[in-house]
C-alpha cells in the first residue's frame, strides 16, 4: 500500500518533532536521495512503489555515491546536505524518515533493503535486528 504524501509527511513531522511540514519534507528529500544511492534493482523499485510519488521519484533518481556509506557516514552526509544541520540533528532527521519508511514497508522488503546496506542501518530504520 502506498502512503499518501500528507500522511507520510505527517508521520515524519511527528517523529522528527518538526514545527512544519516543510522541515519534514526537507529531511525526507535528503534522506531518501541518499538512501536511493545505496539501493539497486527491484528492491529500490519495490520501496519506491510504497512511497508517495514525489518521494518515489527522489528515491529512484538518487544522489550519486561512490561507495556504500556506513550508518555514521550516512548521517554525516545528511548533515552536509541540510543547511544548518549538525550530526546530532541529522541523526534525528534520518531516524524520523527511515522509521517512517520502515512502517510503510513489509518485513520481507525491509530485510532485502537491509541486506543491500552496510551493517548498522537496522538501527537507523528503528528496527534492530538480532545479532
Amino acid at each position: 500500500m502506498t502512503l499518501r504524501w500528507e500522511a507520510f509527511l505527517d508521520h515524519v513531522k511527528e517523529r522528527g518533532e518538526y514545527e512544519s511540514r516543510q522541515e519534514a519534507e526537507r529531511a525526507a528529500r535528503v534522506v531518501l536521495a541518499l538512501l536511493g544511492a545505496h539501493l539497486v534493482g527491484d528492491v529500490r523499485a519495490q520501496l519506491a512503489a510504497r512511497l508517495p510519488e514525489d518521494f518515489a521519484l527522489i528515491l529512484l533518481n538518487p544522489l550519486q555515491s561512490a561507495e556504500p556509506l556506513s550508518p555514521e557516514r550516512f548521517v554525516r552526509a545528511t548533515a552536509a546536505w541540510i543547511e544548518g544541520a549538525s550530526e546530532q540533528t541529522a541523526a534525528w532527521d534520518v531516524s524520523a524518515v527511515l522509521s517512517t519508511v520502515a512502517d510503510a514497508t513489509e518485513d520481507d522488503l525491509l530485510k532485502q533493503i537491509l541486506l543491500q546496506l552496510p551493517a548498522g542501518y537496522d538501527l537507523l530504520f528503528g528496527r534492530p535486528q538480532p545479532t
